[in-house]
This record gives C-alpha cells, structure tokens and sequence, in this order.
C-alpha cells in the first residue's frame, strides 16, 4: 500500500528550501508495523552482521596463513565500512528525492538488500582476500543503500512519543540480528554458501514484506535539480548551526571506534589471550554474543520505556557509553571463558540502554524532516567511517611492542578510553533532555 500524492505532506508553492514538505508525525503506529520492522531488522542483521562478526575471521583463515589473518581481515573489514559510509549517505539523499509511484524508501529497501545478496555471494565464492574485499565492499555498498531509507522510516513515521520505544525494539532486533549470524556462522563455517547466502535470501524476504506493508510517503513534486556543490554537500551538516547533531556524531563515533576495535578482532582474542582452541573459537563467540544479546534486550526494553515515559535521553546515551568503555578495559582483565562472559553481561547492559534511546536522541536532533534519510546517512558515517579505520588501528595497536600481533592490552584499554569519551561528548547537547 502507498500514500496518495498528497497524502500527510504539507504542499507549498514556494521554494522547498522555505517550506517542509512533510510534517513530524502525530499519529502512533500500531502493532503491525512495530512488528514488521523489527523482523525486518533481526533478519536483515542476521545476513550482515553474521558474516561482519564471525564469518569474515573464519574465512580468513581459510584462505591465509594465521601471521597475516589480522591485517588481512583489517584490510577486507576496512574496505567494506568505507563503501558503507558512502552507499549510507549518497542513497539516503537518493532515497528524500525519489518520486517514484512505489515511494521514497520502498525501492531502495528492496533493491539494496538484494544487492546485499550479490555481494555476499561473491564473498563466499571468493579465493584470495582481494576478491572477499570486493565482495564485502559490494556488500556493505548495497546493505547501506538499504539499510539508509530503512532507517528513515522512523523519522517518516514514528511520533516523538514513540521513538523511544520503536528504537529500543530497533536496538533489540539487531543484537538478537548479530546472535543470530553468530550462530550460522559457527553452524555453517565450512559451508561458505550456506553460511553467506542462506540468511541474505531471508533478509530479502523479510524486508520485502515490510516494504509491501509501508504506508511510504510520496513527494508531491518533483524535486529541483541538484548543482554539483549541493551533492557534495550531501556529506555535510553544519556543525555551527546544528551543534547538538554535531555532538551526537561525534559521540556515536567514538563508541562504534570502540565496539569495533574490540569485535573486529574477538575471534583472535578468544584464541590468543583466552587460549581457545580455533575449532572451539566460533561456538565460544557465539556463547558471548547470547549472554551479551540477552543483556542487550533487557536493557534496551527498559531504556526505551523509560526515556518516552520522561522524556529524558542524555543521562541514558552519556551513561552508557561510559559504561561501555569501562566494560572494553574490564576485557583485558578477564583470563577465563567464564569471566569473558561476565564482561559481555556487562557490556550488554550499556549497550543495551545506549541503543535503546541513541537513535530516539539522534531522530529528536535531526536538522531538517524533509533530509531525514540524507542527515540519518550523514550520521550513519559516524557508525560506518569508525568501522573502516577501527580494524587499522586495531591491528596497529595489537603490533605495537608485539611480533606475534598480541598486545590485546593497548587495544582494549585505548578502546575504552575512546569509549568513555564518547559518553561525555553527549552532554553539552541542549535540545534533548
């Protein structure tokens, strides 16, 4: 179903630069669409994030020898969140124009996970790293093309009022997402097509059917043409007349630097600094991701509530990536699996609460309703950029004062500072409470 032409937008004669097409929702969505886009989203992060987390490192390692799988997995983790940056912005801008009878979001949901699938699928046939860097990047390319205009829904749909709910539900679906991909992984690490594809034609489906169901929003008009200046400008949000948005960028960038040093690399840390067996390694990923998933869930609920019911978001986000960052130097401090598990108890409960109102935060700063996937792409850079440099300097800091590539101490106490700043940077945000 799609909106009439008309239908919930505001129709100017004069410039869009002066007037919104589209006024902030009132109107709270219902079960049906809540539960939509949350399957929608467990799927869709069961087909990117299994692989990102698990299946890369795994079929690293089938493919060079242990010495280079650090750099080798740096390399190929680092391409594809470049590509992620770009395809996030560049198609959310894609998306705020399109004028297509289907809507603004709809075509880019589909078409973007199916592109997800090409990708992914070259990532499983591939026999060198440099092939699995061209397919992740196609992969990360196309998920973010979908995953952009996807997001944007919230700020189409979603009243204020709700936002702290539906973003914890987003928070939730995508960790049970991440379980999930862990668990393909670990039970498909020698099947490369099953392992990369399965999931992806899943996602395609579940995606399909949201879209399908969207009551997606249709421009009026047809947009003015774009001056090249103005596409570069796509990259941009003015940090002097958007500063809360400014903060919030820079926080979300320093606690995804953070979560990414640590994950891009928690295959190795189980074997190197746990002293897990390689064979055991996956299945013991997995078991952390479940205590972490679990933890994730129960705080992101309760967050989520907490922060429509008092409308207060800053103490939640700023508190919890705190949190976070104390919880990454607690890692290094863990010397058995059962101590492992703990820390990821802990960093699920941070994480959990900061997912469960840092996207109603960031939606409540967005600069302008009519830009909301172009401004969600521009933040997302502060999700995808971090992960391209992360795997870099993780594999910086593992060498430093270290042949073997082991020195897991530099890298998750650097990582938890980087995490503990990017709590304090949530607190000079003025619009949000």
């Amino acid at each position: 179903m799609s909106m009439s032409p008309t239908e919930g937008v505001r129709v100017s004669t004069k410039s869009t630069s002066e007037h919104h097409w589209f006024q902030e929702p009132t109107a709270k969505v219902g079960l049906t669409f809540t539960s939509l886009y949350t399957i929608a989203q467990i799927f869709f992060f069961v087909a990117l994030l299994g692989p990102a987390s698990v299946g890369l490192g795994v079929k690293i390692q089938q493919i060079v020898p242990d010495a280079e799988k650090a750099a080798a997995l740096g390399m190929v983790a680092g391409f594809g969140a470049l590509f992620a940056a770009l395809g996030n912005v560049v198609f959310g801008r894609f998306s705020d124009r399109t004028t297509s009878r289907w809507g603004r979001r709809r075509p880019w949901i589909v078409g973007g996970t199916v592109g997800l699938l090409v990708g992914l699928l070259i990532v499983a046939l591939a026999d060198s790293v440099a092939l699995m860097a061209v397919g992740w990047s196609i992969a990360q390319l196309a998920a973010n093309s979908a995953y952009g205009p996807f997001k944007a829904v919230m700020s189409d749909q979603v009243p204020k009022s709700q936002r702290g709910l539906i973003a914890s539900l987003l928070g939730i679906g995508q960790n049970i997402g991440v379980l999930g991909g862990t668990w393909v992984a670990q039970m498909f690490a020698t099947q490369p097509l099953l392992l990369f594809v399965a999931p992806a034609i899943v996602a395609i489906v579940a995606m399909a059917v949201f879209a399908v169901t969207l009551k997606d929003q249709r421009l009026p008009v047809k947009p003015p043409r774009m001056a090249p200046l103005e596409w570069l400008q796509t990259f941009w949000v003015s940090p002097l007349k958007h500063p809360d948005f400014a903060f919030a960028w820079w926080s979300r960038s320093m606690i995804t630097l953070a979560i990414y040093m640590f994950v891009t690399f928690r295959l190795f840390y189980l074997q190197d600094h746990l002293g897990v067996a390689k064979a055991d390694a996956p299945a013991a990923v997995t078991t952390g991701v479940m205590v972490y998933t679990l933890a994730v869930i129960a705080a992101a609920a309760l967050s989520g509530w907490l922060s429509d019911k008092t409308g207060r978001r800053k103490l939640m986000v700023g508190g919890s990536a705190a949190l976070f960052g104390i919880g990454t130097i607690l890692l290094f401090m863990a010397n058995s699996l059962e101590s492992f598990y703990v820390v990821e108890a802990v960093l699920g409960v941070a994480y959990g609460v900061y997912v469960g109102v840092d996207l109603a935060l960031v939606v409540d700063v967005l600069p302008n309703p009519d830009d909301s996937a172009k401004d969600l792409g521009v933040f997302n850079i502060a999700f995808a950029l971090p992960q391209s440099i992360a795997p870099a300097i993780g594999a910086f800091l593992l060498g430093v004062g270290n042949d073997a590539g082991q020195n897991y101490q530099l890298l998750l106490y650097g990582a938890g500072a980087i995490g503990l700043l990017g709590g304090l940077l949530i607190w000079p945000i003025k619009k949000v409470r």
